[in-house]
């Protein structure tokens, strides 16, 4: 008898063990299933009358659904139901201007970040025929024209008209040749650089149809001036590049670094009547950015936003379409720089007024003009950073705008009046807030999520009350609350240089405060970025399963970084890299001091600008950093790209010191912790010659590291089995190093 129980104590606890290893995350989880991926809405656009919306449902149809009440009202299209369709799926769809036709984008082929080839096709739902856009090869950017009698697209760095009516197609550029000249799509840098705050496909299109169809503006870009850059590919998987067998293949094209020459622009404006292209008056001066081009919504003018190449003064211009004459209407100027993010919240009203965000008073504010240039009022005031602008109700005569207002870990959402009689928060919960209204501002679309809640998307009326729950990924919620995973915990400190700085931390699996834990500091620290946020961000990710395996995971914004005023996040300027180490040096004496840290063991983890961050910390931290993990580093900013490198730090001639004072190259020597650095070889943003001339110096220098490169991927280093390797070895490396 004794013996049958001490076999069932024992079956019960064998039980127990496996029932606490079933609960236990794996990379797999993660990399391949998935299975902690936040579910959203895919593909949502707000329809004209603003009682309807529409959405994607199984990459098949399109389905309409009331505002009003949350139902389904109909499937307004279904591409199954279509009688020998060429297509049997689609990947994204853009209904025309008066929603009587319906634009599909399949075969989507990659080409940088945000740009990319595709097949588009037009069903019209007044005659019911389904047509391709194109039969004479892939397309880029197809838009609509404002009338929807018109789609305009690039294909092989040229424009292109199509008239819908006649099924015509009318070439408006023929000068266009790889890596010389690109009409009509931006160049590397500024697809890269000058991303679209609007449109989640990022700045991928340079043409703007003008708001009563007669005109198509576009900006030409000249890169024959500029240096090639050639990086090696080699046979294996890779999306948009070719195999290669016996000889490695090569990929070049058009990349100025710091310092170098950009490519010259022009803005032609294309009247569809004569069917002729006009320049526009841009000035004198050609080593110019022109970011943005919009129009007014009268028409009369094309709005052309002028950069200087230091980035500090950004002039608007009105050009004359029929002849090419501007003048300056207004002109925003900043001692630093001005913040990227302007010229996607400079937003026309119907009345031709306009509004900006500024820094002018230290804080991101909204600022009313009216259609000549003068400021008619500041709309926001106080210490917070407004975020994003949604638009002017015209029946309430409200503002929508997002703020950190009441955290800089937090963003609410909030309305005001030009008067300020009417003003509030339309947000209710605590944590991160986005909203897309309808196109009357009757209804808005509300996408929550804090550091414990995945992505709640929520629809209400004007008022606020909730109508429907579109997404509350219940499915996920339940599997993160089954398996009692540790969460994020928000802390602060001030730095020796009395600094406050804003960190999480997510302690290991059965938390004990008298044992001692390694430490994995995890960080980004770019300009105007956040890690640190009261959001589901990047949900149960690495993160969460090195806390299960032990480790405390800390992340802490330094200087730099986003919500806090622009003292806090211009103080970098002219010198990056300087005040974030510092921060990160701080942030590891700080965890040292604490019962519960391990300080012989604490590591630092970054890619991008992060692993330009781990290098560097680890040069200035020295033995505070037993070991690191460099992914995609910039090594020394001469290596990287004008317009991001020279809105932070000039150019190197001007300001040789700050470049190379706080390179990693220039202090390759100095780093006593053990690294792992790994890139990937395609990578055509944060090129593998950072890495390969770092290494080579540490070689020099006699130094050990380890070191990881990732054939044809390029910055995002993922596809097949990428990410389960890289993700396998830098957790193994931690293992080895740290516990």
């Amino acid at each position: 008898m004794k013996i049958g129980i001490n076999i069932l104590l024992a079956l019960v606890l064998v039980l127990a063990v496996q029932a606490q290893e079933e609960k236990k995350i794996t990379l797999e989880d993660i990399f391949v299933k998935e299975t902690f991926k936040a579910q959203s809405v895919d593909e949502l656009r707000p329809m004209k009358d603003g009682e309807h919306y529409t959405t994607l449902e199984n990459k098949t149809q399109v389905v309409k659904y009331s505002y009003k009440t949350g139902k389904e009202i109909e499937v307004v299209f279904d591409i199954t139901k279509i009688p020998d369709a060429p297509i049997s799926s689609f990947d994204k769809y853009d209904f025309s201007p008066d929603e009587t036709k319906i634009m599909l984008t399949t075969d989507i082929q990659k080409i940088y970040r945000h740009s990319y080839t595709a097949q588009y096709y037009v069903w019209n739902f007044v005659t019911e025929e389904l047509t391709p856009l194109s039969e004479k090869g892939a397309q880029q950017a197809a838009t609509f024209s404002p009338n929807s009698e018109r789609i305009a697209f690039a294909r092989d760095n040229n424009l292109f008209i199509k008239s819908l009516k006649f099924g015509t197609e009318n070439q408006v550029t023929y000068d266009g040749k790889k890596n010389q000249i690109i009409n009509g799509i931006p160049d590397w840098v500024y697809e890269e650089e000058f991303g679209d705050f609007t449109n989640e496909e990022g700045f991928n299109r340079a043409f703007w149809w003008s708001p009563d169809s007669k005109f198509l503006a576009f900006v030409r870009f000249d890169e024959s001036g500029v240096p090639d850059f050639n990086m090696p590919l080699y046979r294996g998987e890779s999306p948009a590049m070719e195999e290669y067998s016996l000889y490695p293949g090569e990929f070049t094209f058009k990349y100025p670094k710091a310092g170098e020459k950009n490519s010259e622009v022009r803005v032609l404006v294309h009247e569809l009547r004569s069917k002729t292209n006009m320049d526009a008056d841009i000035g004198e001066n050609k080593d110019i950015y022109i970011p943005r081009l919009k129009w007014t919504p009268d028409a009369n003018s094309l709005v052309i936003m002028r950069l200087n190449r230091m980035q500090n003064n950004l002039d608007v211009l009105y050009a004359n379409p029929y002849t090419g004459d501007s003048r300056i209407v207004f002109t925003e100027k900043n001692k630093r720089y001005v913040d990227e993010n302007f010229l996607d919240k400079f937003v026309y009203l119907e009345d031709g007024k306009f509004v900006i965000t500024s820094e002018r008073d230290g804080w991101s504010h909204i600022y009313l003009y009216d259609n000549n240039g003068f400021e008619i009022k500041q709309l926001t005031k106080g210490d917070f950073d407004v975020t994003n602008f949604y638009g002017y109700d015209n029946l309430r005569k409200v503002f929508y705008y997002q703020a950190a207002a009441e955290s800089p870990l937090e963003r609410e959402v909030y309305f005001i009046s030009q008067d300020e009689k009417k003003k509030g928060k339309i947000s209710t919960k605590k944590g991160t807030n986005d909203v897309m209204f309808s196109t009357n501002y009757n209804y808005y679309i509300n996408t929550f999520s804090d550091s414990k809640t995945p992505t709640l998307i929520t629809l209400h009326d004007n008022k606020g009350k909730l109508i429907r729950t579109l997404q509350d990924n219940t499915v996920l919620k339940n599997s993160v609350q089954k398996l009692q995973l540790p969460q994020k915990e928000f802390f602060s400190f001030t730095s020796s240089q009395g600094v406050e700085l804003n960190g999480y931390m997510i302690k290991p699996d059965g938390f004990d405060s008298s044992q001692k834990y390694p430490v994995l500091m995890t960080q980004y620290s770019g300009p105007n970025s956040q890690r640190v946020a009261n959001s589901w961000g990047r949900g149960i990710g690495w993160e969460h399963y090195l806390a299960q395996e032990g480790f405390l995971i800390v992340c802490v914004d330094p200087r730099g970084t986003a919500a806090r005023g622009e003292d806090f996040r211009k103080i970098t300027y002219l010198q990056l890299g300087k005040f974030e180490s510092e921060d990160m040096v701080e942030t590891a004496k700080y965890l040292g001091e604490q019962s519960f840290v391990d300080k012989n063991n604490i590591a630092i983890f970054g890619w991008s600008y992060g692993g330009f961050m781990t290098l560097l910390s680890m040069k200035k931290g020295g033995d505070l950093f037993k070991a690191g993990i460099s992914v995609a580093p910039v090594t020394s900013f001469r290596f990287y790209d004008t317009v991001y490198t020279e809105r932070y730090m000039r150019t190197p001639t001007e300001n040789p010191d700050g470049y190379d004072e706080n390179a990693p190259l220039t202090h390759a020597d100095d780093i006593t912790g053990r690294l792992l650095i790994v890139h990937g070889l395609a990578d055509d943003n944060v090129h593998a010659q950072n890495t390969m001339e770092f290494t080579e110096k540490m070689v020099q220098e006699g130094i050990q590291f380890d070191m990881a490169v990732y054939t044809n991927r390029d910055h995002g280093i993922r596809g097949g089995n990428t990410s389960m390797h890289l993700y396998t070895k830098m957790t193994d490396f931690l293992k080895l190093h740290l516990q």
